[in-house]
């Protein structure tokens, strides 16, 4: 498996009517995309605008086919060329009721030089298990080796409580749930 996603960051009046309607028109293209696990289509209005798909791939060889293909260059067109992390997954659940979706919540953390990383991916584990406790639908732990970094996505169903950086969920296309 391995884990991706690209941000845009948009200016303050940017009608983000128009993500909203590119989501409801697109997100439904990639329902059936071989290799995807799940994109989630993620946004975020007020303070700062944005618009940042992730996903979790089976494997490289779908997350290839998709930079290489069409449906990226159409996003590069509407919105930049953007920088594309990945990380591969420490963890990853992801629930049968992953479409119910509505919130996400996003987090990351820079890993301190020397680490015993046995261990820290152990607490990650525990942080996973916490939030699958709390309802989340799914949840991924990447982990990148290249920064020293760590981040943690969850889709909820309902409004999540925390302080990590927080997205609406325009559509969330689920091909392996198939």
């Amino acid at each position: 498996m391995i884990a991706m996603q690209y941000r845009f960051v948009l200016p303050a009046d940017y009608n983000m009517d128009i993500v909203r309607e590119r989501i409801a028109l697109k997100g439904p293209l990639l329902d059936e995309l071989p290799g995807l696990l799940f994109k989630a289509y993620l946004y975020a209005e007020g303070a700062e605008n944005a618009y940042a798909p992730f996903y979790l791939w089976r494997d490289v060889e779908g997350m290839h086919d998709f930079l290489n293909g069409p449906g990226f260059a159409g996003v590069a067109r509407a919105f930049g060329w953007p920088s594309v992390q990945t990380w591969t997954p420490w963890h990853a659940t992801v629930s049968g009721d992953v479409r119910q979706a509505r919130f996400a919540t996003r987090s990351s953390a820079v890993i301190a030089p020397h680490s015993v990383l046995s261990e820290l991916r152990l607490q990650e584990e525990a942080y996973a298990q916490q939030a699958l406790a709390r309802g989340a639908l799914a949840v991924v732990i990447g982990f990148e080796p290249v920064t020293w970094s760590v981040v943690r996505l969850c889709l909820w169903r309902d409004t999540p409580t925390g302080d990590e950086q927080r997205y609406q969920v325009g559509h969330l296309s689920a091909p392996s749930l198939a």
